[in-house]
């Protein structure tokens, strides 16, 4: 396997080359269904997320999401295949015909309902992460007032912290010192160096960096509710609507909740616009 910017999950592929599809299986197959290239579906991600999504020390792509992909793809009768990129791309991505699926846990929010269709499947919660055995004992928003906190660039996480912060300021608080990183592996990193007293993360990422040691979980659970998406540009409107149908497949089967289970994520169940089926959420102004 080439080793790029494009990735292709080794279980994925083991699964799709011993199993195959089945006569009656490809029969179920969305027919003529647009991808940027025939036969594939092409997905963007960005594998620094452990463990939702990472590379492992062999060079394959590893996690929850990747694992959702591949059984998505393989019941399109599609081959799946990675385009691991920063997340600032990936929107546009979607535009320029570069991918056709964004998979890489992005938030669900109204504001990106307004420019892309998206599979809400997950519901997230956010962590604060700090030194092993939390020397300064930090347990909430407050007692990083003042303090240099990590996130990465341009996710729900980043907009949520300087939202947190700009309400504290407000209340007389000092403000935060936000570094925003490449990647979650790059603010942990700056933790593990002293540069930053805090990382603020999604919960499982937050969970497997301190679980390996070097860090712990000052506060976790925090702002649970909203949901991760699939992203999709608006004229994949059938595509979109294919996945759908497919995570309601999956999850009548039992196979989504085994996969939620097995990577300790929260069904898509609790989320307050959950209707009991998968839905593509579109509402452009």
């Amino acid at each position: 396997m080439r080793i790029s910017r494009t990735f292709v999950s080794s279980l994925g592929l083991m699964a799709i080359l011993a199993a195959g599809t089945s006569a009656g299986h490809a029969q179920d197959c969305p027919e003529n269904l647009p991808t940027v290239e025939a036969g594939k579906l092409v997905m963007s991600i960005n594998a620094t997320i452990p463990p939702r999504q990472f590379i492992d020390s062999s060079g394959n792509l590893q996690g929850l999401h990747p694992d959702l992909g591949n059984e998505i793809a393989r019941r399109l009768c599609l081959e799946p295949e990675y385009r691991n990129v920063g997340f600032e791309v990936q929107i546009p991505g979607l535009a320029n015909k570069r991918w056709d699926m964004i998979n890489t846990g992005m938030y669900y929010t109204e504001e990106r309902e307004k420019i892309i269709r998206l599979v809400p499947y997950t519901v997230n919660a956010l962590a604060i992460v700090v030194q092993r055995d939390n020397p300064d004992n930090i347990e909430g928003y407050e007692q990083l007032a003042g303090e240099p906190v990590g996130t990465e660039i341009a996710g729900f996480a980043d907009r949520l912290i300087r939202e947190i912060n700009d309400e504290q300021v407000a209340a007389g608080l000092t403000t935060m010192d936000i570094q925003s990183f490449n990647t979650f592996a790059e603010a942990f990193a700056a933790l593990g160096a002293g540069q930053v007293k805090a990382v603020f993360a999604p919960d499982a990422t937050g969970a497997y960096y301190a679980e390996r040691g070097q860090f712990a979980v000052g506060a976790s659970g925090l702002n649970p509710g909203l949901p991760s998406a699939f992203g999709f540009d608006p004229s994949a409107e059938a595509l979109a609507q294919a996945v759908a149908d497919v995570l309601t497949e999956m999850r009548e089967d039992g196979t989504y909740g085994e996969m939620m289970e097995s990577y300790g994520a929260t069904p898509i169940d609790p989320w307050e616009k959950w209707s009991g089926s998968f839905e593509v959420f579109y509402q452009p102004e």
